[in-house]
């Protein structure tokens, strides 16, 4: 009788444990499946931020100097995507490429060559946005639609339904710009509008083989 009960309580403790193995198994696989889910949720939330926002590059206009010998200044306009989240331009990219010189120009918020529109003429000189005095690694903003206030030029946060000009100076006779003394006739240029996180926005033309007016669109 005595050896039954030594197994019966041997059983009884081989049974109680399995069941705290079971236990100790249970929790540590819902702890790891709730950590899965949170990591899957934020990558999921990440993933859809990278793919839905980023910049579109709705227009480049040039405007060339008095003797129409080369472009000086550059107006790009830009809009965030559809669906976008909002968009620092202060930890925004503008890259060029002439084939021979490539740039990446940024904002620069001490200086803050910033504008807010709605304004007559977007090259005039005399706006804050041209206002740069490292020409070479830097460009202005001229905010052409903010209906929510959220551009400032402490702070440049492109929302939805924004559009802003950011202005780069080129070249001129007087001061050196991205590329030296601006960009001749039948030049092609190429770069891009990179966002801290997104897609980035597309700049691709090739100037005019003469140029006839001093305002001209170039995509």
């Amino acid at each position: 009788m005595a050896r039954r009960g030594a197994v019966g309580i041997g059983t009884l403790i081989v049974f109680i444990a399995m069941v705290l193995v079971a236990a100790v198994a249970a929790a540590v696989l819902i702890n790891t499946s709730g950590y899965l889910q949170q990591k899957s949720q934020a990558t999921g939330r990440q993933t859809t931020q990278e793919v839905a926002s980023g910049i579109q590059v709705e227009r480049v206009v040039g405007k060339a100097n008095g003797s129409l010998e080369y472009i000086q200044q550059l107006a790009i306009y830009v809009t965030p995507n559809a669906g976008s989240a909002g968009i620092d331009l202060s930890n925004t990219k503008l890259v060029l490429s002439n084939g021979t010189v490539e740039a990446v120009l940024m904002y620069n918020t001490s200086k803050q060559a910033f504008t807010k529109g709605p304004v007559s003429d977007i090259f005039s000189t005399s706006h804050e946005a041209w206002q740069v005095a490292t020409n070479q690694t830097e460009f202005g903003i001229i905010v052409v639609q903010d209906a929510d206030n959220s551009l400032s030029a402490q702070y440049p946060t492109l929302n939805q339904g924004d559009l802003v000009i950011l202005t780069v100076w080129v070249g001129t006779d007087t001061k050196g710009g991205v590329f030296g003394y601006g960009i001749p006739p039948g030049k092609k240029i190429t770069g891009e509008v990179v966002p801290e996180f997104g897609a980035p926005g597309v700049i691709e033309f090739t100037t005019p083989s003469t140029y006839t007016e001093q305002v001209m669109e170039l995509q």
